[in-house]
């Protein structure tokens, strides 16, 4: 990787992007041509072997954010998104982050949690059978995986605890396992029902459920950065803090704002291949670990007066394993972003988060969201109505400039070219 900060990028045409990303990334021209699949990588034959009842594929743009350097390292970063704006806007937001270094990612060892549900045995004695056997059980669950142990991973550590709910008494045992550069959760999974018969047989229960927890709170990632005062404005910086404690303090507000980064972050998840509905889960669940559903986000100004931001969440993924090992595109992406780790690509996504969220707040605290989303919009709309690629910019100029953004005016001004 060379920079990241391509000026101009959205003005270059689909080869001269593509030719830009392959000279700044470790894509081959094979790469590349896998890009320019119009399928989106997937074969019917091949979707209807990773679903049920199949009947064809679904697309979402792929795009690149730029400008983002992340632990002193500079990436190009896939998005996968039907967004407008979103793109733009953690692009922007990396730019502002750059003057000052850009942003600080540190990402928790890969530990997943197993659970298994233990019903019908004795509360006092069975919490402690289980520690006594703790060794037996750890090692009959790393022997379903023949490269975890192997590397030093693997099932760590076992644990449980009484749950008291309305139907009686409940013991839930957790397996901690270190599951490596993968997101984990087949391993985890295959790992609880294959120690759920001896745990059984030692307690005299029931185990009915065995699952990993995607409330993965050993897997935390935390993102920093800090924005310049003189490029963001004092006053500009003033309001953002008070937007934040809006969120902060209003539960209503809170799940726009989140929602506002997890478009950075998921837009990430889609183009990598991740299981975005649990890293949505998992992030929403740690908002509201206060009792509370609060920002992700922590925002503040440092003894100079600049912006200071801090975004925190569980984060379960991967780069090896999955739907990265099946969809071509996922598999090019993580390619493109050269992570050598889950928790170089979890520094990645929470890293694209806060951007967004940065550009969100700055953009609601100034000229309001609407003007450049809706311009995008105002695009959408205009090749929706039949403009070329050359008509669209004249288009959307007056659509944007009277406030009428529709197919029909479109479609009238395209009757006056």
């Amino acid at each position: 990787m060379t920079d990241s900060s391509i000026p101009g990028f959205f003005e270059k045409s689909r080869k001269e992007r593509l030719d830009i990303i392959q000279y700044n990334t470790n894509l081959t021209a094979t790469d590349i041509n896998t890009l320019l699949d119009e399928m989106g990588g997937v074969s019917f034959e091949k979707a209807d072997k990773m679903v049920e009842n199949a009947i064809g594929t679904f697309s979402l743009p792929l795009g690149v954010a730029t400008n983002f350097k992340i632990n002193g390292r500079d990436y190009i970063i896939p998005m996968a998104i039907e967004e407008p704006s979103v793109i733009a806007a953690a692009s922007k937001g990396a730019k502002d982050a750059r003057i000052r270094g850009g942003f600080s990612a540190q990402a928790d060892t890969s530990y997943m949690t197993g659970q298994i549900q233990l019903l019908n045995t004795d509360m006092k004695t069975a919490p402690k059978i289980i520690q006594k056997h703790s060794d037996e059980i750890i090692n009959l669950a790393n022997s379903k995986s023949h490269t975890l142990p192997a590397m030093g991973k693997g099932a760590k550590s076992i644990s449980s605890r009484i749950l008291d709910t309305p139907s009686g008494d409940m013991v839930i045992v957790e397996i901690q396992i270190d599951v490596g550069d993968a997101m984990g959760a087949n391993i985890t999974n295959t790992m609880c029902e294959t120690i759920s018969p001896f745990l059984e047989k030692i307690t005299g229960g029931r185990a009915l459920l065995k699952i990993l927890s995607n409330y993965s709170t050993d897997r935390m990632v935390r993102a920093t950065a800090t924005f310049d005062k003189d490029v963001v404005g004092s006053r500009v910086i003033d309001d953002m803090l008070l937007a934040f404690e809006f969120a902060d303090y209003d539960v209503h507000r809170a799940v726009t704002h989140n929602k506002g980064i997890m478009n950075g972050i998921i837009a990430v998840a889609n183009a990598t291949g991740q299981d975005s509905r649990a890293i949505e889960a998992a992030a929403n669940a740690y908002a509201a670990k206060s009792g509370t559903y609060r920002s992700l986000t922590r925002w503040s100004k440092d003894a100079d007066g600049n912006l200071s931001g801090m975004l925190e969440l569980p984060m379960s993924v991967g780069i090896v394993g999955g739907i990265a090992g099946v969809h071509p595109i996922s598999a090019t992406c993580i390619k493109m972003l050269g992570a050598d780790s889950a928790q170089e690509l979890a520094c990645i996504m929470a890293s694209a988060g806060l951007a967004q969220n940065y550009s969100a707040l700055r953009a609601l605290s100034t000229e309001g969201i609407q003007k450049g989303h809706m311009k995008l919009h105002a695009r959408n709309v205009a090749a929706a109505a039949g403009a070329t690629p050359h008509q669209i910019d004249h288009i959307v100029d007056v659509m944007v400039r009277e406030g009428n953004i529709s197919v029909g005016r479109a479609r009238q001004l395209l009757g006056q070219i």
